[in-house]
């Protein structure tokens, strides 16, 4: 992990750690990048004046179980912060919500093994997977029995994350005309 963690502060773009392997996170698309920006700005509004914080791209999570890091598209915590500052950047270890914007060459490796890593974060109580090439989401939570729920929506409705209604026409807003 040291070693890993020294490539990733000293690496031009993001790298992960997943099983032992490190991966380079690609750069995104527009259209990705618009999606974000939408659920975040929804997510923001949603949850003002409550105890949840929304973060992009940048926040580096540590999944200590799997002994990984992700870079997930957004987070959402709403307990105090916890963090591993022991190397930079800083590692969230208590995410509530995930959420990652799916492009066809992520959408297997991220709804497989990334979503396994999410699952033993005792804190995650939801992750949401968002397609871009076409309107459908993947909403996954926990249940109070510790089991795991699946529910997919799309094209139109909406999904509902930290508490806050995400219309799918928020989620796609301003995405047609951009590349995916």
């Amino acid at each position: 992990m040291e070693a890993y963690l020294e490539m990733d502060a000293a690496a031009d773009g993001k790298l992960e750690l997943l099983n032992g392997v490190v991966v380079a996170m690609a750069g995104a698309s527009p259209r990705h990048n618009q999606i974000v920006q939408n659920i975040a700005r929804a997510l923001g509004n949603g949850l003002e004046g409550s105890p949840c914080r929304v973060w992009t791209q940048d926040q580096r999570v540590r999944v200590d179980a799997t002994e990984s890091y992700t870079y997930p598209d957004l987070v959402v915590v709403c307990d105090e912060p916890q963090f591993d500052t022991t190397a930079r950047p800083a590692s969230l270890l208590n995410p509530t919500a995930v959420v990652e914007v799916l492009s066809e060459s992520t959408l297997d490796h991220d709804l497989g093994a990334k979503l396994g890593h999410y699952r033993q974060i005792p804190s995650v109580t939801e992750v949401l997977f968002v397609h871009t090439d076409t309107r459908a989401t993947t909403c996954v939570s926990r249940q109070d029995d510790g089991s795991w729920k699946l529910v997919d929506r799309g094209p139109e409705g909406q999904v509902e994350l930290a508490g806050v209604p995400l219309p799918l026409d928020v989620i796609y807003e301003r995405t047609a005309d951009l590349p995916a």
